[in-house]
């Protein structure tokens, strides 16, 4: 175990400061990623997963989750009006795509890839999808239980958004597949953004 004195356990990506939204909540921009540091020794290696001080304007999360693609598997578009996720790649590749709805944040989009002992965080508000380029394996944190009330989703082939794939034609479930296109999805108090309404 590392002691107490031991450097950062990750190299954060983006450590910005972030930008008051339309709304006057704080938001940072994305993508909020780093990787993992590695404790190694003859024994073997140890790894820290997560630590409320890594960010600190991260709300607790409160439920740890497993999950397990097969290659092509395609995760999303998901969106969470009340839930942060933390997510940490424990083996396999992904490629990530984000779509910031937050106001003010004028749906800035990313695509990332994602590799083992490396993490993302995905605020409330941001929609997130993930696909597996080979078979994969994620723990994600996330800051409510689920009981299924805030669960949204946003079309992974929506043509206005154009969002990458790279991973081939995509393994979906039936709620993935049959999210609503940007133009139909309605969030309240996210969006359509209000001035739109």
């Amino acid at each position: 175990m590392p002691t107490s004195a031991a450097p950062a356990p990750y190299t954060a990506a983006t450590t910005s400061a972030g930008s008051v939204g339309a709304s006057g909540v704080q938001t940072a921009p994305l993508p909020r990623c780093g990787t993992l540091r590695r404790f190694t020794d003859a024994r073997g290696d140890f790894t820290e997963l997560w630590r409320q001080e890594w960010l600190p304007e991260a709300p607790p999360f409160v439920q740890a989750n497993l999950s397990r693609s097969l290659a092509g598997a395609l995760r999303g578009m998901h969106v969470h009006l009340r839930q942060d996720d933390f997510q940490v790649v424990l083996s396999g590749v992904y490629h990530v795509n984000l779509v910031d709805l937050r106001p003010g944040m004028h749906l800035a989009r990313h695509s990332l890839r994602l590799e083992a002992h490396q993490w993302l965080h995905v605020p409330a508000g941001v929609a997130h999808g993930l696909q597996a380029l080979e078979d994969s394996l994620m723990v994600y944190l996330v800051s409510a239980t689920y009981d299924g009330s805030d669960e949204h989703g946003l079309a992974w082939d929506d043509p206005s958004l154009a969002l990458p794939w790279p991973g081939g034609p995509p393994r979906l479930s039936a709620r993935d597949a049959g999210a609503p296109r940007l133009a139909d999805l309605r969030l309240p108090g996210l969006w359509p953004p209000p001035a739109a309404q």
